[in-house]
């Protein structure tokens, strides 16, 4: 942490300011800690009601894990947004790279996604994130995005 005092909570609609995606694709329900230019710390209550999990897998539903990045890629979204000052106009990924699955999510889990900024170089950031549920990282990975 770079000294600055994490931000309030965002709920969903402070998150829906920040990045464009929504229902169904919106993977993350809440910011719990950011401090922009460092980290965000968010979380995605896992529902056996998400659209997702209906086909993925029937009688065993699991949270595909591309869906797991893609909410570390949105929480990366939200704090590449509040950086720029809500200048934000794009964020794509731009490279995953390091992923590692350590076990299922699965309906009933919260996963929190704890993304850390590793390098910024405009408008180009890298970050190393992870997935956790309770104490357990059930992923980890680097990814790299344009944000401008």
């Amino acid at each position: 942490m770079n000294g600055e005092v994490p931000t309030m909570p965002m709920d969903i609609r402070a998150i829906e300011k920040c990045i464009p995606h929504r229902y169904p694709f919106l993977l993350v329900d809440r910011v719990l800690e950011l401090v922009p230019d460092d980290y965000i710390i968010a979380v995605k209550n896992v529902s056996i009601s998400d659209p997702f999990l209906a086909g993925h897998f029937p009688g065993h539903p699991v949270m595909p894990g591309v869906l797991l990045i893609e909410g570390l890629a949105q929480a990366a979204g939200i704090l590449g947004h509040l950086y720029v000052n809500g200048g934000l106009s794009q964020c794509l990924l731009t490279e995953i790279s390091e992923a590692r699955f350590r076990r299922p999510v699965v309906p009933g889990d919260v996963v929190t996604y704890d993304v850390r900024v590793k390098k910024r170089r405009a408008p180009f950031f890298w970050f190393e994130a992870k997935c956790m549920v309770g104490s357990d990282t059930v992923v980890d990975v680097k990814l790299s995005a344009y944000i401008k």
